[in-house]
This record gives structure tokens, sequence and C-alpha cells, in this order.
């Protein structure tokens, strides 16, 4: 099978770290570049956690551009309450290497890389400020990327940092209407509605250690802080890792389904960062997103634990459903 060229942007992150493994480590996908952008971490933590996941996989070869160190109008307020002050939940790994990011900005090397029709998708699990300043230098970004799947947003879901908004859009909500208007391709946007069902648990890591005790070790040491902030605040044993949905929708696109609508996000005020989503039409313009709003976790575990643990398909699938691991 031939591998889909993916970019992605990110802004690492516990779960961002956890969609880098998987995307690095999936036989069906093509890492072309990482471009680091400030959101749930500023950019330079950002890219000491990029190349942490880097050297854990042997990979230093995807090259890493660093991004928007704030958002394009309002004040960067960081998620480290969420993923600690180091981003990948005080454990404050220590690189073996220097870091060698490309010289081009990030935005840069998006419109740049985006001046002619390519095969190559972006997959955007931050903040969408790189995107915007991208498409303001090459606003046939859109138009020449072949899919642009993003994690943010919700539709009927609450939100996660103010009743109605999801952190990557309320972080920098002119980036995120920006990119809806203007990418000239439709946002797949990959929201709170379907991330928060899935929900990785205590069970989930017992048992991945009994596959891939060296790799679970890893995540157990990053998901420790995010299981506590996620017992504080939404009283659940467990955590929502959000950005390796979008992956593996991107992969398989029978693990999500939605609908098309044009969607706009609030710039100001007390709705700040929400999505207004025009299911019924009634605004009559031109559908510009997909929402989705139906999960399929069973899909979800069976393909991310596969990959992330070198595992084999059909002991994980009949793991899963013996041990009710599934949902």
């Amino acid at each position: 099978m031939t591998k889909q060229k993916i970019i992605i942007d990110c802004d690492p992150g516990i779960d961002d770290t956890l969609a880098l493994l998987y995307a690095l480590k999936h036989p069906n996908l093509e890492v072309v570049a990482i471009t680091i952008v400030a959101g749930n971490c500023p950019t330079d933590l950002g890219v000491k956690n990029t190349f942490t996941s880097l050297e854990l996989l042997d990979r230093l070869d995807v090259p890493v551009y660093q991004g928007a160190s704030t958002p394009l109008t309002r004040d960067y307020i960081s998620a480290q309450d969420t993923h600690g002050m180091d981003g990948l939940g005080e454990n404050n790994f220590q690189l073996k290497h220097t870091p060698h990011i490309q010289d081009k900005s990030a935005e840069q090397f998006l419109a740049d890389y985006f001046k002619a029709p390519t095969d190559t998708s972006i997959i955007a699990l931050g903040p969408l400020t790189n995107i915007a300043k991208a498409l303001e230098l090459n606003p046939k970004l859109g138009e020449n990327c072949h899919r642009f799947v993003s994690m943010g947003g919700n539709f009927k879901s609450h939100g996660n940092c103010s009743p109605v908004a999801e952190y990557n859009y309320w972080c920098d909500p002119h980036a995120a209407q920006i990119t809806f208007e203007r990418l000239g391709r439709k946002v797949e946007m990959v929201g709170l509605d379907v991330t928060r069902h899935i929900v990785l648990t205590p069970n989930h890591l017992e048992y991945m250690s009994r596959i891939n005790a060296e790799m679970t070790a890893f995540i157990t040491k990053i998901t420790r802080f995010y299981f506590d902030f996620h017992w504080e605040y939404e009283h659940i044993i467990g955590c929502v890792i959000n950005d390796p949905l979008a992956l593996a929708y991107f992969v398989n696109s029978e693990v999500c389904t939605g609908f098309e609508a044009y969607t706009d996000v609030v710039t100001d005020g007390i709705a700040i960062g929400q999505t207004v989503v025009d299911q019924y039409d009634f605004y009559h313009k031109p559908k510009n997103s997909t929402i989705l709003t139906q999960v399929n976790p069973s899909l979800f575990w069976e393909d991310f634990l596969t990959v992330l643990l070198d595992a084999q398909k059909d002991i994980i699938q009949d793991d899963l459903k013996n041990l009710k691991l599934e949902s």
C-alpha cells in the first residue's frame, strides 16, 4: 500500500506526543515534516518535546520547523496546567542530541511546500496560527493540499476551557476563523464531540504493558499528570487523548462520521473560540467543513494499539473484546 504523505502541525503536549508516536510508526503514513505552534506549551518546549519523540523512535530524519510563538491577536494562554510546565507531565526529559531545527519558519515552509498541487495532507493538532499565517503568504495553500484535518472545536459537546469552546480554537480564534474562511478546502473537524469518547484508562495501560513494556513505560510517565488533571476537573479515571483520533480518522474514514456544514468561529466576547456550525443552513453559505459527530472507539483502539505497540492486529482485536477495552 502506498503511504499517505502528511505534515503534522502540532503543539506537543501529551496527546500530541501520543499522536506523533502513532503517526511516525504507522505503516500507512509518511511524515514529511513536523511544524510547531504555541498552544499546550510554548514553541521552544514544543520543539524539545517533538525531539523527545523523534529520539525515542530513532526518527531524527524528520525535519522540524518552529512556528508562531503567540496567537495572531489575543494574548497567549498556554495549557500547561493540563500538560505540565514542561508540556510532558513534569517529566523533564533530557535530550541526547541538540535539536536540529530547520532554518525556515513553519509558516514559510508551509507556504512554500504548497505552492503547487501535492498529494500531501495537513493534520493540524493545535491552534491554527501557523496555518493562518501560511495562508497570508500563500492563499492557495488549502487548494494545493490533499486533505486538511483539524483536531479542534466542538459542535454539541461542551467546551474544555470555557462552557462553549475547545482549547485549540479558543487559544487563537482569529486563526481558526481565517482557516475556515480562506482555506479553500473543507476543514475536517475532529472536535470534542468525538474525542471525548477516546479515554485512555489504567486498564488500557495495564494491558499495554503486557504487550510492549518499554513503550508503555514512556506513555505511563507522560499520562500520569494528565490522569490527575482529568480526575480533578472531569472526575474520570483516565484521560481523553484527543489528537491520536485525528490521525486514526485520517487513515480510516470509518473511524468517525459526520456531516458537511458552513462553520464560523467566534473571535470575541463571552463565547470566544466557539465553533458556530450551521447544520440547518440558516446562513445559506457554502459548506466549508466536515463536522465529525460519531466515532467507533473499537476501530480506533485496534489500530492505535496495534501500531503503537508493534503488535498483531488480530491479537489486539481479540484482547480488546475479551477484556472489554473497546470503548
